[in-house]
C-alpha cells in the first residue's frame, strides 16, 4: 500500500484528500477511490483535466508513494488574451498620465 493525496479546488472551497491505495494504483483508480467524484458532481473526467504536482498527467498513469493527484478546473478566461488587455489598458493609462493633485504639486 501506498499513500497517496487528491487535490481539487474551486474558487470558494479547496480540498486535499489524503489516501491510502495498492501500489501501482492508476490516476483514474485513485480519484475515484477518494470520493472526490461524489463529493464534487462537476468533475467530469472526461473533460477535466488531471495531473501529479502540477504535471498534467494520463488517467492510466501509475502513482508512486507521496504522489499529489490534482484534478484541474477549466479556465474561466484565456491566459493570453487577459495579458493582452491589460497590457492595451496600461498603455492608455501611461499616455495620458493623469492629473496630479494639489499635495503632489506642492513645493516643500
Amino acid at each position: 500500500m501506498i499513500h497517496v493525496e487528491v487535490a481539487y479546488a474551486r474558487p470558494d472551497e479547496q480540498i486535499i484528500i489524503p489516501l491510502e491505495i495498492h501500489a501501482g494504483a492508476t490516476l483514474e483508480e485513485t480519484i475515484r477511490h477518494s470520493g472526490v467524484l461524489e463529493r464534487f458532481p462537476e468533475i467530469d473526467l472526461g473533460v477535466n483535466k488531471v495531473g501529479v504536482f502540477g504535471k498534467l498527467g494520463k488517467l492510466s498513469a501509475n502513482l508512486r508513494a507521496g504522489d499529489r493527484v490534482e484534478i484541474y478546473r477549466p479556465l474561466l478566461a484565456d491566459p493570453k488574451e487577459v495579458r493582452k488587455q491589460r497590457a492595451a489598458q496600461g498603455k492608455k493609462m501611461k499616455k495620458g498620465g493623469g492629473e496630479l493633485d494639489a499635495a503632489s504639486t506642492a513645493e516643500v
